[in-house]
């Protein structure tokens, strides 16, 4: 397997986050290798031990449903709340080097560091996370709201919504990821009313499917991909530029 540029085509398994099935498939479609989509339920990386048990029982598959053995297993996930750290198996895992995933949807940890040091409180929208409806919203905030009515009453359901609140402030803008995929006129808008609702500056950036598209092509340098060999582990390092190591 060669780890630069790959020239014969590679059979590979995605295994990625449904909030961007949308992106990973377009990327799979125009690969010239062999890419089978796994998509894992959506909001693993808010239980990062739960994370971490799916992806690894994802990593214990080898084979395709024909028997067909994979040259290696690709991960649509960063560092994800540590959600991904530990995590092995026994053909090489590649992993991006970020994180968590908007450094695949902005294209380079180098582009989201530098959005993410200008704009503080940051809450990013992309199709996906649309979709998911677990974005901040007023449509999320309605339906909290009468959930919290029925489970607790009226009262209790005032206090929970306050607490809702407070997160909710230490942020300032809600920027939408644009691939030029589909509805995405559609969801930019949803976005601008989400920080109409939320009381949030609106911004909107292009999206870069260049770290992904290198990802499921093969060609993989060390700056951007960390690539695990066979019964290594995915560990932390945050005090290098690299942000994860195998070991």
């Amino acid at each position: 397997m060669n780890q630069c540029s790959a020239k014969v085509s590679m059979r590979l398994q995605f295994i990625v986050c449904k909030v961007m099935q949308r992106e990973a498939y377009f990327c799979a479609a125009r690969s010239r290798n062999i890419v089978d989509v796994i998509l894992m339920e959506q909001g693993l990386h808010d239980q990062p031990d739960r994370l971490r048990n799916e992806v690894q029982k994802a990593l214990e598959r080898t084979c395709d449903i024909q028997g067909r053995p994979y040259d290696a297993t690709l991960l649509g996930y960063a560092l994800c709340s540590n959600g991904i750290i530990g995590l092995s198996a026994k053909i090489p895992i590649v992993v991006p080097r970020g994180h968590d995933c908007i450094t695949l949807l902005l294209g380079s940890k180098d582009r989201y560091q530098q959005y993410f040091d200008s704009h503080r409180g940051v809450y990013w929208y992309s199709p996906g996370w649309i979709e998911s409806g677990k974005q901040p919203s007023k449509e999320r905030y309605e339906s909290l709201l009468r959930e919290y009515k029925q489970k607790y009453g009226e009262d209790n359901a005032q206090y929970l919504m306050e607490l809702e609140q407070k997160w909710i402030k230490e942020y300032d803008w809600a920027t939408y990821v644009d691939w030029g995929l589909a509805d995405s006129d559609e969801h930019k808008q949803y976005t601008k009313r989400c920080a109409e609702f939320l009381n949030w500056h609106y911004d909107e950036l292009k999206g870069d499917p260049g770290l992904m598209q290198s990802l499921v092509d093969g060609d993989w340098n060390d700056r951007e991909f960390l690539i695990v060999g066979p019964g290594q582990k995915i560990a932390e390092n945050l005090t290098s530029e690299g942000i994860i190591k195998a070991e």
